[in-house]
């Protein structure tokens, strides 16, 4: 027995019924017609979407050579769990992260070989100068933060980054609206037209940066990129002289949804901007495949301060390439209620004083 084909209004979802008066198909529900040729392309279509397949075949990074690694060392933060690698020459220092010290444990091992590396461009000095560019004038900050001797603990360290290459092959179907307003001597008339939109196309992503530590905050990293890759060389131990480096722990398997994130959103808002001309565009179904996916293992350049301050982390960092940097700063309490109460009084003091005046006037 044949299965009798049941369909949807695209704009509300009931179920519709062919109207013999009208000849059309006719939502009950919102009053939408349709012809019949319009909503089987539309069925049609609908059969054709699939779920996005956004998986990767690659590994990144490469093992280490003889002899290469001997001269790292791996550093311990026994606070926040965190493996800090340095060269042999690294005296006893503290953690990037949660400025605790740290202990040497070892030479390196079970880590990957980065396959490059963007070199530090800005040295201590021009972060010591942009974080006190930062602080500048800033009456409210705690004493803490604009001291000298904290200031200048700001360190240099190489953050660990996966980065992904793949084509996009994308399609998504928009619901759109025009609505027209008009009114004669007895009425104001409303129509919305409703229209199925649809895009695809094809986009490259080169080199999508997902850094590899938990310890790093997604957004922040985020926050001070990009990074220019121009400036991308292959990996040598000796660019990690007088910096520390971040041992990965995550892997790039499981940065793959943190890529496929971004990707996925890159996606939608390059095809979004091309539907123009409507009152209103919703997405409604979105399809992204991905193709000649890659992922490669680096790391960047990055200037990073960590201050606790009433039990609350601030973090403070600065691109090590370009100079680009975000930083989130406390309120002392004490200095805000001072300041405070000392604009409440001048501003009743000088009501007072003009009450005052016209009283005698």
């Amino acid at each position: 027995m044949e299965q009798l084909q049941e369909y949807k209004c695209p704009c509300c979802g009931g179920a519709i019924a062919f109207d013999p008066t009208l000849q059309k198909m006719k939502c009950p529900y919102c009053d939408t017609e349709f012809e019949m040729e319009a909503l089987a392309s539309f069925d049609e279509e609908l059969k054709q979407e699939r779920p996005d397949d956004m998986s990767w075949e690659t590994e990144a990074g490469a093992q280490w050579q003889s002899g290469e690694e001997e001269h790292l060392r791996v550093y311990l933060c026994t606070s926040c769990g965190g493996e800090i690698v340095g060269d042999e020459t690294t005296a006893a220092t503290s953690c990037p992260y949660c400025e605790n010290p740290i202990v040497m444990t070892g030479q390196l091992s079970g880590a990957l070989k980065p396959d490059y590396v963007i070199p530090f461009k800005l040295d201590k000095r021009a972060a010591v100068d942009a974080l006190k560019r930062h602080y500048s004038g800033k009456r409210l900050l705690p004493k803490v933060f604009a001291d000298q001797n904290h200031i200048e603990e700001v360190r240099g360290i190489y953050v660990p980054f996966w980065l992904f290459d793949a084509d996009a092959d994308a399609q998504i179907r928009y619901k759109a609206t025009r609505i027209r307003h008009w009114s004669d001597s007895r009425y104001s008339y409303t129509q919305t037209s409703f229209y199925n939109v649809t895009r695809g196309g094809t986009i490259r992503y080169e080199r999508v940066p997902v850094d590899g530590s938990t310890k790093m905050d997604d957004t922040l990293m985020e926050s001070i990129e990009p990074f220019d890759f121009g400036d991308a060389v292959d990996f040598k131990t000796a660019y990690l002289a007088g910096y520390l480096a971040d041992k990965y722990d995550v892997d790039a398997k499981t940065s793959e949804a943190r890529v496929n994130e971004r990707i996925r959103q890159s996606t939608a808002d390059a095809f979004a901007a091309t539907v123009n001309g409507y009152t209103s565009v919703i997405p409604e179904n979105t399809h992204v495949q991905l193709r000649n996916g890659q992922a490669k293992y680096a790391l960047y350049p990055v200037w990073l301060l960590n201050t606790v301050w009433n039990g609350q982390k601030y973090t403070f960092a600065m691109n090590g390439q370009t100079g680009k940097f975000v930083g989130d700063l406390p309120m002392d309490r004490g200095t805000y209620n001072k300041w405070f109460f000392g604009i409440l009084l001048g501003v009743f003091a000088a009501v007072f004083a003009v009450q005052y005046l016209m009283w005698l006037l």
